[in-house]
């Protein structure tokens, strides 16, 4: 059994850790908010362009945009969105299973992927996978830089424009809530299809576009990948700050926890010893009573 004095440094160790993970704790909230406001302000923009790209996707265009062919697929490319620090609990696990899971699949058929990486925790794993890494970028912060990011991600859709890569994926952390969020892989190109209604099926309707159709659908599917790859990041961030939020409270709780073991602990282990000390010192009264 240990003694007191052991005892009373794990207490104090313990007491040290709830702190800390008290502290980091309040900081995680008091980030999560800023970052939630800021991804919150990013969705209505990235819902409306997604709305306008699917209505002329539906159109009967006469200009053939390349995000909108269907390739043999020969070789892809996928945007992983991590963080560059640990203490989030499973956020970044579950999401790297899940495109370990993707990559398994496309090589069961022989197609082999390249990584864009976002956060250093995926470079940690994905380093030794195999795939080819076309770009890595880490230290996002809370509010990343929309040019750096946009640089890298253009590196995958330049590659899907001189058809070195026939799909482009971007896997990332979705925000639901405070207290769940969701791992996801969504394909950026070509343009996944959607669901026409049976009475549009029969419709066929374009736009009047000025000044070509091909200059400005050219920049507005540019401006939607753009758009997307910058809300994945921006849900990505406030998914991390919420579950380690989640994980300190979590650590903080197991530490009250373990603190009132050890209490406990300690006074078996006092309570035994001041038994030994009455037991010993009646035994030697005892004993020199007889003499």
């Amino acid at each position: 059994m240990a003694s007191i004095k052991e005892i009373k440094n794990q207490i104090n160790s313990v007491i040290n850790t709830k702190k800390i993970t008290k502290a980091m704790e309040m900081v995680a909230v008091s980030k999560m908010r800023k970052t939630e406001e800021r991804m919150r302000f990013g969705r209505p923009y990235s819902k409306i362009i997604r709305k306008v790209i699917n209505h002329i996707v539906q159109a009967n265009l006469e200009y053939k945009h390349s995000y909108l062919e269907n390739r043999k697929m020969n070789r892809i490319g996928i945007i992983i969105v991590s963080t560059d620090r640990g203490l989030c609990g499973s956020l970044n696990s579950n999401l790297f299973k899940k495109v370990l899971f993707k990559i398994q699949e496309f090589a069961e058929i022989n197609v082999p992927c390249d990584l864009i990486l976002f956060g250093l925790k995926s470079l940690s794993v994905f380093r030794s996978c195999g795939s080819k890494i076309l770009a890595q970028i880490d230290n996002l912060g809370e509010n990343p830089n929309l040019i750096k990011l946009i640089n890298s991600a253009n590196i995958a859709i330049e590659e899907y424009e001189c058809r070195r890569i026939d799909k482009i994926f971007i896997a990332y952390n979705k925000f639901c809530n405070k207290m769940y969020q969701r791992p996801k892989i969504d394909q950026l190109l070509p343009l996944p299809k959607i669901k026409i209604t049976t009475t549009t099926n029969f419709k066929k309707w374009d736009y009047l576009y000025e000044p070509e159709s091909k200059l400005i659908l050219d920049v507005l599917f540019k401006r939607y990948i753009e758009s997307q790859v910058y809300q994945s990041i921006l849900e990505n961030i406030a998914s991390e700050q919420a579950a380690r939020m989640l994980a300190m409270k979590t650590a903080t709780d197991n530490s009250a926890n373990r603190i009132k073991e050890l209490h406990l602990l300690y006074n078996k282990v006092r309570q035994a010893n001041i038994t030994q000390e009455l037991t010993e010192i009646v035994a030697g009264a005892t004993a020199v009573s007889t003499n």
